[in-house]
């Protein structure tokens, strides 16, 4: 009955049971995943939320990004063990399957440890003022807090590393960061795993589009993941899906797309950003000292809430600046909200369309352009301009392009996926463009506008 000593359990409702590797299970100086899991850099992640701000409007999508970085590592294991044959048939030099399965486990726990409150906004709207991403700053985490942790890690729940083998956390960075085009100086077998944490299916998206997709209660079952995982292997191209694998790679596309319409760009989600976006702006100063690379120990402790927790006291601030803040936070926490949505329109952009070069890229372009065309007395009213944007696929010569591959059965060749017609059809991208006003008085002239900006085609910048 030893073999279920072997490791412990966490009960997922979206993959199951997820095994990891206990301390009382490893050798002496080996470190558990379960002491990776404990760690606070990465238990910081259950009081962050997966979706943003969705949760507001979504009650039931209450998950964190802790679930989610359990749910990608089981993914990783369950990608490792499925394409190492493969993997070690077209690369050279490439590590046992015990070595390359725990790197990608721990670079999917790992891949979100530099998250803010908020997520994502938290990028647009503070670490990119120091120059940052979440994936950057969470790389140098794993570089000055978890590295040492890291190299004793030595076996996972289904194999385990050779004697000579030390995990590399350098090569965890490399996996987690989004491609530059420079992989010059790495192993070819590290640049095809990299396709599984930033390419066009990964285990990054595939967890949080079923798990987000059933925490929100838009579908139970959202894609086939199964048959995905069954018709990839690794060729002499890289990351590649058999043509029976397409369709089911179509849907999930698709699925994710129509997550961000319904879910992340839903039009009370974006208000409460929009909102947010204006309490952020005045807050920054006062909720944290300064570039979390030189506070990292400050940043650990800076979640939504802690946040939400601070900002709530400000009202009794006897600062008036901060109590001001603190009222505009106290009306934010009770769901009042400024703007409400007006009107909305979608463009969509195929390949060859210039997407730079309409006045929809840009909230700036996309707000003078309405302007214009409403009357001269409505031109002044206070208004928000949101061109929300999803991407389908990376397109043609993107960094992250490149990574993905079709076989075709009947000629046996390795082909582009956009070789394809079902894949070509998708979009590279497409604009939610809304118009968010503060009561619904003029909506019809605000929508009357729009169309005008639309069928005349004023929507190019340049000639082009």
């Amino acid at each position: 009955m030893s073999e279920f000593e072997l490791e412990s359990l966490s009960n997922d409702p979206v993959h199951g049971y997820i095994p990891f590797t206990s301390p009382e299970t490893v050798a002496k100086g080996e470190v558990a995943e379960r002491q990776m899991i404990d760690h606070p850099w990465i238990q910081r992640l259950r009081q962050i939320h997966q979706l943003q701000t969705a949760w507001w409007v979504f009650p039931a999508a209450e998950h964190t990004r802790f679930q989610h970085v359990l749910g990608a590592m089981h993914l990783a294991s369950r990608a490792a063990q499925k394409l190492y044959p493969s993997l070690h048939r077209v690369c050279d030099d490439v590590p046992s399957l015990g070595y390359v399965e725990t790197l990608m486990r721990m670079a999917a726990l790992l891949h979100d440890v530099g998250h803010g409150p908020f997520g994502h906004f938290f990028d647009q709207h503070f670490l990119a003022d120091y120059g940052l991403t979440h994936e950057t700053l969470g790389s140098e985490i794993i570089r000055r807090r978890l590295a040492d942790l890291l190299v004793g890690v030595r076996r996972n729940p289904n194999s385990r590393m050779d004697d000579h083998e030390r995990l590399d956390p350098e090569q965890i960075c490399f996996l987690i960061t989004r491609p530059t085009g420079a992989t010059a100086q790495q192993p070819q077998w590290l640049c095809f795993l990299q396709s599984l944490f930033c390419g066009l299916y990964t285990v990054d998206n595939m967890d949080f589009v079923l798990r987000d997709a059933y925490m929100s209660g838009y579908s139970t079952r959202a894609f086939d993941l199964a048959r995905i995982l069954y018709y990839t292997s690794f060729t002499e191209k890289g990351l590649t899906i058999h043509e029976r694998g397409l369709a089911a790679l179509v849907r999930f596309i698709a699925v994710r797309a129509d997550l961000f319409r319904a879910i992340y760009f839903h039009r009370t989600v974006r208000a409460i950003d929009l909102t947010l976006q204006d309490l952020f702006a005045e807050s920054k100063p006062f909720l944290f000292p300064g570039n979390p690379l030189e506070h990292l120990d400050d940043y650990l402790h800076l979640t939504e809430w802690s946040l939400l927790v601070r900002v709530a006291s400000w009202q009794n601030s006897t600062d008036p600046t901060i109590q001001e803040l603190g009222e505009g936070w106290t009306r934010f926490l009770g769901r009042n909200v400024r703007w409400k949505m007006a009107c909305e329109r979608t463009i969509f952009f195929q390949p060859g369309q210039s997407e730079q070069a309409s006045i929809f890229s840009d909230h700036h372009l996309f707000e003078a352009a309405i302007r214009g065309q409403l009357p001269a007395e409505l031109r002044g009213l206070p208004l928000r301009f949101d061109p929300a944007r999803h991407v389908h696929r990376p397109g043609a010569h993107a960094p992250a392009a490149g990574q993905n591959f079709l076989y075709d059965s009947v000629t046996q060749r390795i082909r582009r996926l956009d070789d394809r017609e079902l894949f070509r059809q998708i979009p590279l991208s497409y604009r939610l463009c809304r118009i968010y006003a503060e009561d619904s008085g003029h909506n019809a002239e605000l929508a009357a506008a729009m169309d005008r900006l639309m069928s005349d085609r004023v929507d190019d910048v340049t000639n082009m």
